[in-house]
């Protein structure tokens, strides 16, 4: 309610307290005005009240929460839990139309409004890390293999006789499987070693000898991936935007927690500057640190973005947009570079630290420029039987995220045999333990990591001399 406006009698309230009143109603009023009209990010983070008072406003333009409401349709957002209608802020209603997530409701003016500004406030964030050229993004309901699906779906109406995807490997489940769930054949290209570097890189000279090979029209598109678990790196996106401007074949960049890393955001915008990239698609709980269950779809052509917005089939639910919008505003733009930061200097916090565990017990220990994220340490196979047990040894003692990968384990996935899973390539090598330096990590839990990795080590060890006593 707008007091400012009101004559209120002094019997109520004396008039000097009530004007102190207004002008702290005021404000709250001026930074609602200025979110609706700029459309960008704020520079600093709001008050949690100041974030619940433009939710709640918002709330009220939806058709459900008017007083007067009589609906006689199959959906009117009727909510019969009370919890369950204080959890959304009473937002019932879903985002987009039948067909269309980024079309308004007339039902749902406030979640229309809700889902455009958090839309609007994302592009804003993705130019301020770095990625400028990026000109559409929106955010779907639905985790990053599903969204990856849906924009492979959305590419085929352009490309109908397409058939492949030309992937660079990387062993994530969800990943090869939003391939096989659209239809699609994947060609798998595993990484190459790089004798002069460290890790796994992208095998270049393969990709162009299957862009030569395959007709364009059957090449769906170019699947690359940018964050991933160490040795693998980073695939080499710019190169391959060059070839997909070459053979006129769309780019598809599997961004899953890369929106965090300032050098893989720099490496996406030359990218794009420098070949083809039709879309990028990142995690939300893993960039944004809300619950798992959206992930945000960008690119540079507003048009090829927004057609995956039409292939989403219904409307969606509003709680995502509902998480990343209270999340952004409470961060603001400095709040999440500052994040940003933090996350650098955890990564060397971590790096030094692991370095350390390496070089004490002659391990290799490797970690590149160019995965900014994750590194890793490979066992002496002398020196551990049951490499996986270190692990369950961790997991126990409340270590979470880090994982320990043994080499000769194969998986299938819908009829396609990946060897040494885990490892992203064929070829045998030795046991190893990789842990990511990823938003929100503080240097308290690195510490705390270390020195369980310290203690499950020793206790391993100890364990190794008395079975070897035992078989003498």
């Amino acid at each position: 309610m707008n007091f400012s406006n009101l004559k209120i009698s002094e019997k109520l309230v004396p008039s000097n307290y009530l004007k102190l009143a207004v002008e702290s109603q005021k404000s709250k009023e001026v930074k609602l005005k200025e979110l609706l009209e700029k459309r960008s990010l704020p520079e600093d983070g709001w008050s949690d009240d100041l974030i619940e008072y433009t939710v709640q406003q918002l709330a009220c333009l939806d058709s459900n929460n008017f007083p007067h409401k009589a609906g006689l349709g199959e959906r009117e957002a009727r909510i019969v839990s009370n919890l369950v209608a204080r959890r959304h802020y009473n937002f019932g209603h879903g985002i987009g139309r039948s067909g269309d997530l980024l079309e308004a409701q007339p039902k749902a003016v406030g979640s229309s409004i809700l889902s455009q500004l958090t839309n609007a406030m994302l592009l804003d964030l993705m130019r301020a890390i770095g990625i400028k050229s990026c000109d559409s993004c929106f955010l779907v309901p639905l985790a990053t293999g599903m969204t990856l699906t849906l924009c492979f779906l959305s590419l085929r109406k352009q490309r109908p006789q397409a058939k492949y995807i030309l992937w660079s490997r990387i062993d994530q489940k969800s990943c090869f499987k939003s391939m096989t769930t659209a239809g699609f054949i994947p060609i798998i290209i595993n990484p190459i070693r790089k004798a002069e570097k460290e890790g796994l890189f992208t095998d270049l000279e393969e990709f162009s000898k299957k862009l030569e090979t395959l007709r364009a029209e059957e090449i769906l598109c170019i699947m690359s991936t940018t964050s991933c678990f160490a040795p693998r790196n980073m695939d080499e996106i710019y190169e391959l935007a060059q070839m997909a401007e070459k053979y006129n074949v769309p780019h598809v960049i599997n961004n899953a927690y890369g929106l965090q890393s300032q050098y893989i955001c720099a490496q996406i915008q030359r990218a794009f500057g420098g070949g083809r990239v039709d879309l990028f698609v990142q995690s939300t709980d893993k960039n944004l640190m809300v619950p798992v269950g959206g992930a945000l779809v960008a690119g540079c052509n507003k048009e090829i973005v927004h057609n995956v917005a039409k292939t989403y089939a219904g409307r969606a639910s509003s709680s995502q947009s509902l998480d990343v919008f209270m999340t952004l505003l409470s961060l603001g733009k400095n709040g999440y570079l500052a994040l940003s930061q933090e996350r650098r200097k955890a990564y060397d916090e971590l790096k030094s630290g692991l370095s350390i565990f390496a070089n004490s017990n002659n391990f290799t220990f490797k970690h590149s420029k160019s995965n900014p994220i994750s590194m890793a340490v490979f066992f002496d196979p002398q020196s551990i039987d049951q490499p996986t047990k270190l692990g369950s040894m961790l997991y126990t003692r409340g270590i979470s995220g880090t994982r320990v990968v043994a080499r000769d384990s194969t998986k299938t996935i819908d009829g396609y045999e990946f060897k040494n899973w885990g490892t992203h390539e064929d070829r045998n090598g030795p046991a190893y333990l990789t842990a990511a330096a990823t938003l929100g990590l503080t240097l308290s839990e690195i510490e705390v990591f270390l020195k369980k990795l310290n203690e499950c080590w020793k206790d391993l060890q100890s364990q190794k001399v008395k079975n070897n006593k035992i078989q003498e």
